[in-house]
């Protein structure tokens, strides 16, 4: 391990993210090895620089300190500490996961704190992959109570780029296994792991429908509902893809849409 801890710090807010920054160079076992003014740059640095700890802040649009975990491998996994505006953030979720989170406006002895404990878990080899694995499971599990209630854009992996998915586009979503693949309107699909229940908690109930156990349709996408033998239906959305129902969501779908 290098003489100095190697930190990433990740904050959309340009003041918060330099005061921070001030008060890590002053520190001199710290080496910042990298900045990031969005959840999308921090994933690429963490990538790039493969630092000790990463220092996240939970409320940053399109990606938050989250979803900036879950994006990562677990092999690229640094240890991880939140920080947040907002008290009711720092749930207990986030001290079994992460090293510790800090409240802005951060406090220099509370920060140093937290950068102890970083050095601490690192030179007795106390960060394991079962940890990175840990963090990632209550990432899942984990969102944040946002004024932005409902998801608008979702981020997701191809080859080395992370692409932006407008919530609008995706036609529909299909699960196979611990899989998502997200159908889009003009023909594209994207693949993201992602638990289908804990990504429909996370959408807008009047854009998207479940069809069954393993399908969500958008709304607006429906063009035909054709009925079938025993009382369930097949879905055909506007770009030609064809959706079952099941016999269960049948009767929700004929209450939803089959009534004026």
């Amino acid at each position: 391990m290098d003489a100095k801890l190697r930190v990433v710090v990740a904050d959309d807010e340009r003041p918060a993210r330099a005061f921070l920054m001030t008060m890590l160079a002053s520190q001199p076992d710290i080496h910042v090895v990298g900045e990031a003014s969005s959840g999308t740059e921090a994933v690429e640095v963490i990538q790039r620089e493969r630092p000790d700890l990463a220092l996240l802040d939970l409320q940053m649009p399109e990606l938050d300190g989250l979803g900036v975990v879950r994006m990562l491998r677990r092999e690229q996994m640094p240890l991880i500490a939140f920080i947040t505006a907002y008290d009711e953030y720092a749930v207990q979720a986030f001290e079994l996961a992460a090293i510790d989170y800090l409240l802005k406006p951060v406090d220099p002895v509370r920060l140093r704190l937290a950068l102890n404990r970083a050095l601490e878990r690192l030179e007795h080899a106390d960060f394991q992959p079962a940890e990175a694995a840990r963090l990632k499971a209550v990432a899942e599990d984990v969102h944040l109570d946002s004024p932005q209630k409902f998801l608008r854009r979702i981020p997701v992996r191809k080859r080395d780029d992370i692409i932006i998915l407008p919530v609008e586009q995706i036609a529909a979503i299909v699960a196979d296994g611990e899989l998502l693949h997200l159908n889009m309107i003009q023909g594209e699909r994207f693949t993201i792991t992602y638990r289908l229940k804990n990504l429909e908690a996370r959408l807008d109930p009047s854009k998207f429908v479940r069809l069954s156990r393993g399908t969500l349709a958008n709304v607006d996408m429906i063009h035909r509902i054709s009925p079938m033998p025993g009382g369930t239906y097949v879905v055909s959305l506007r770009n030609n893809l064809q959706l079952p129902v099941s016999r269960l969501r049948a009767r929700v779908l004929r209450d939803e849409l089959l009534r004026l």
